[in-house]
């Protein structure tokens, strides 16, 4: 057969539904006993590199076995990646202020409106967003040259987003760096290299399931999604809502992309502004 298994896929697409809600359930039981949800996040990759497994198994025999590794491959390592991450930056922290401000707003009880807002919505978005992991394993093209371009856009996320939170981290480490705006590597080019990254990871995805037309167009929700929620969704605007008091920042702001990665703007007399 040639091109997408639609068939097969559509019980993939149920069983990925309840493996998304499963991840963020469990998750969510462990927040109300701990009485701490800033633990969703680290939900957040766990689920995608749960369902990117569930759809390698469940695809055996329907897909092409390069595409279907390669896809679940790139899937679970991002998403483990992501996970480690966010659970070592984590440790030691109490609730995120986002949660504390969003359960604030509650109408009425608090933990039920946790439940249907962040984690059965956040089981929802993995399930939609994860739709070019589960389609790329049902076809049966073989890798070409637009599945390797896909890879190497892949890859190139995944390297900004690990480089720019590893740079962070060791700028935030450091005490003398304390009160201070971090503007060097990536973070010179961009204000969130991370973000980006994590852009570029699902723009590959969707280009290794973009086997023929039809799933190209099914799919593309995924990637415009995921970069609308880094760029005007929970991500980039929210952290810049909590930015924009630190000293230094609208210095920061005025000569550093946004997203894009572009040389740093320059002052009138051709040198980069000071955040200090």
């Amino acid at each position: 057969m040639n091109g997408t298994d639609w068939g097969t896929l559509a019980v993939n697409l149920a069983a990925c539904a309840g493996t998304a809600a499963a991840v963020l359930l469990a998750t969510f039981a462990v927040a109300v006993r701990r009485g701490l949800h800033r633990i969703v996040d680290i939900a957040w990759g766990l689920a995608f590199a749960a369902v990117a497994a569930v759809t390698w198994l469940l695809s055996a025999d329907h897909g092409d076995d390069d595409r279907r590794l390669l896809v679940a491959a790139a899937t679970i390592l991002w998403g483990l990646r992501l996970a480690a991450h966010i659970a070592h930056r984590s440790r030691g922290h109490g609730e995120d202020p986002r949660y504390t401000a969003l359960l604030d707003k509650a109408p009425g009880n608090r933990t039920l409106y946790a439940l249907r807002t962040v984690y059965l919505g956040q089981a929802a978005l993995v399930w939609l967003i994860s739709l070019p992991v589960q389609a790329a394993s049902y076809s049966s093209v073989p890798l070409g040259v637009l599945a390797y371009g896909g890879l190497a856009v892949w890859a190139t996320g995944l390297v900004f987003e690990a480089v720019g939170d590893h740079q962070l981290a060791r700028f935030k480490a450091d005490p003398a760096h304390r009160g201070r705006i971090m503007d060097r590597g990536l973070w010179a080019w961009t204000r969130h290299p991370n973000y980006f990254g994590d852009s570029l990871v699902w723009w590959g995805l969707y280009l290794l399931a973009c086997t023929t037309w039809q799933p190209a167009l099914a799919v593309l929700v995924s990637p415009v999604l995921m970069t609308l929620l880094l760029t005007v969704g929970s991500g980039k605007r929210l952290l810049e809502k909590h930015m924009a008091h630190r000293p230094g920042y609208a210095a920061y702001a005025a000569r550093t992309s946004g997203f894009l990665p572009l040389p740093p703007r320059k002052t009138a007399r051709g040198t980069p502004e000071s955040t200090q």
